[in-house]
């Protein structure tokens, strides 16, 4: 089969799209609910406000919500060879069972193993191991002294489209976290659920919309390219999670009432999707997940979600297109760009509602 034969959907190109460089959005509205919200049914395309998503929502849904915390995973310091010092850049992904750190490295090729990186007075590194372009570190810390040392030394690891444009400041601490951060352990942010703040959240409780809360450890691996044109010869980054007992039985008993269950980001969406064993109901779930969202998936409890834009050629936008129609999510994104809506971490979102009339 050729290139030309092969089922839309399944090739990268499918899911590519121009966008203006002027729509990606480098800081977060203030408030977070003034953000804009495009609501989309299978028929209609509703121009809104974060702050009106209640009126979008029934009593007895329910937003399934991420608490993954993001950690300051973003160092920079130093290694002294002699005389000579190179300066280095690391970014956490993940820590390993051991207590090392899995990283990557710039310029990895100018480290050797046992090498000794500084990234503070109090927060070091030695290089133990390095391969496929990343690096295992053994910090000189652990537990609370090394939380406190990279709180002290680390920065927010903002994704590479607004890094290109700027670095992280002082200010990102606080805009790229959600107000309900509490599971300490991503290097990127749910960023669907940056939206919500005080009043979001009073006005969905007003309305009797419910919310339960999952953990996925969010990686760096987001925002890796896909590098096949045939997807189905892509492999997904595994990230770890976890469905609570409480938590599955909320949504179950939400679904057995009649409410919508709609998550508040793609990495809730991929979560629950993982833990729901057959169709309707979910199980409590912990471990790592790779499962690969794209047109052809059978959704077992998802009927909705809320989402930002999305890069084009991405996982994610594989993944939305999964759910409401590769065609009629080139149409909702030929009227976010249209529109000027903002697109990617800091900006604006989507309520998707594949059901709706």
């Amino acid at each position: 089969m050729n290139d030309q034969d092969q089922p839309e959907g399944r090739r990268l190109s499918d899911y590519d799209f121009d966008l203006p460089e002027r729509l990606i959005a480098t800081r977060p509205a203030r408030p977070r609910s003034s953000a804009r919200l495009l609501v989309a049914t299978p028929t209609t395309l509703t121009d809104a406000t974060a702050i009106d998503l209640p009126g979008f929502l029934r009593p007895g849904d329910r937003l399934v919500l991420n608490d993954t915390r993001v950690i300051p995973a973003r160092l920079r310091g130093h290694r002294r060879r002699g005389e000579a010092v190179a300066q280095i850049e690391a970014t956490l992904l993940e820590p390993m069972p051991d207590g090392a750190w899995l990283a990557l490295l710039k310029p990895l090729r100018k480290l050797r193993e046992g090498e000794e990186i500084v990234f503070s007075d109090q927060l070091s590194a030695r290089l133990v191991a390095k391969a496929d372009g990343e690096a295992r570190l053994a910090f000189n810390l652990a537990g609370p002294d090394f939380d406190a040392a990279l709180d002290a030394a680390g920065q927010m690891p903002l994704p590479p489209y607004i890094e290109a444009k700027r670095k992280a400041d002082a200010q990102d601490r606080e805009d790229y976290q959600t107000v309900w951060a509490e599971k300490p352990g991503a290097v990127a942010a749910p960023t669907a659920s940056l939206h919500f703040d005080d009043a979001l959240l009073a006005a969905l409780a007003a309305r009797g919309v419910e919310t339960t809360r999952v953990t996925l450890h969010v990686g760096a691996g987001t925002f890796l390219p896909v590098k096949t044109d045939d997807l189905t010869n892509h492999r997904m980054h595994a990230e770890w999670g976890e469905v609570t007992a409480a938590a599955a039985g909320e949504i179950n008993a939400t679904r057995a009432a009649g409410g919508r269950i709609i998550p508040v980001g793609t990495t809730a969406l991929r979560l629950i999707e993982s833990a729901a064993e057959v169709p309707g109901q979910i199980a409590p779930w912990r471990g790592p997940t790779d499962i690969f969202i794209r047109p052809g998936f059978a959704f077992r409890v998802t009927d909705g979600l809320m989402t930002n834009f999305h890069l084009p050629k991405s996982t994610l936008m594989m993944l939305v297109s999964a759910l409401m129609g590769i065609g009629r999510m080139r149409e909702v994104y030929a009227h976010a760009i249209a529109n000027e809506y903002r697109f990617f971490s800091y900006g604006d979102a989507s309520l998707l509602l594949p059901n709706e009339d």
